[in-house]
């Protein structure tokens, strides 16, 4: 199942972690968590990785309105936007929020996923 959007980046890591910031803000979304995965696995295990943040975006007015339409979505909240190299190129991706939703089963969160997720869309599509 395919349950991100993501493309190929044509920019170094670093400036592809700063457009996505700026594209998140530019369609309503605050950046609440950054996991420098990289940094973590060396800490934690010792383990050398690629360069890889997870970004936990949140767009407060669409997730006021999923919290009162279902009070326990904030599991299934922030948004998760990631940025990572793999051999030398550098993507993007964010979560489908409509797939993330389906197993709520909740017809006014799928609206409000349809209209995140679009967004969303548009961030990865302008970095």
């Amino acid at each position: 199942m395919n349950y991100g959007y993501k493309r190929q980046i044509p920019l170094p890591f670093s400036d592809a972690v700063q457009k996505t910031k700026e594209e998140l803000a530019k369609e309503g979304f605050g950046v609440l968590t950054e996991i420098d995965v990289k940094a973590t696995l060396k800490k934690k295990l010792n383990a050398d990785y690629e360069n890889y943040l997870i970004l936990g975006a949140c767009n407060p007015p669409f997730a006021h309105e999923a919290l009162r339409a279902e009070k326990d979505i904030g599991l299934l909240l922030p948004c998760n936007v990631i940025v990572y190299e793999d051999n030398g190129k550098v993507f993007a991706a964010a979560i489908l929020p409509t797939v993330a939703m389906e197993a709520v089963k909740s017809s006014s969160l799928a609206g409000i996923a349809a209209q995140v997720e679009e967004k969303l869309k548009k961030v990865i599509d302008n970095i």
